[in-house]
């Protein structure tokens, strides 16, 4: 027999097309929710690329390129007028 499993139960993954936006509404979305989804990522990030016995570059490379790109997107307005042209 097939168990059924409630929608707010699913993982991303496992929800279908329709069954998105009312799994989306099935989030808390209070400061105490929010602040522990972020403390769940982060430990599950800390866990899998830096807590690790052997541990690579591969952590460390993946935060220094999210803040680059982070500081590429919040710079861009003044990054474009910056863009050498041929001509003036």
């Amino acid at each position: 027999m097939a168990s059924v499993i409630q929608v707010k139960e699913k993982k991303l993954m496992d929800v279908q097309l329709g069954e998105l936006p009312s799994w989306i509404l099935m989030w808390d979305f209070t400061p105490k929710s929010i602040a522990g989804a972020f403390q769940r990522g982060y430990y599950r990030y800390y866990n899998k690329y830096v807590n690790v016995k052997k541990g690579g570059i591969a952590g460390m490379s993946m935060v220094l390129a999210a803040y680059v790109l982070f500081n590429y997107c919040r710079c861009y307005k003044e990054l474009k007028h910056e863009q050498l042209r041929k001509y003036h």
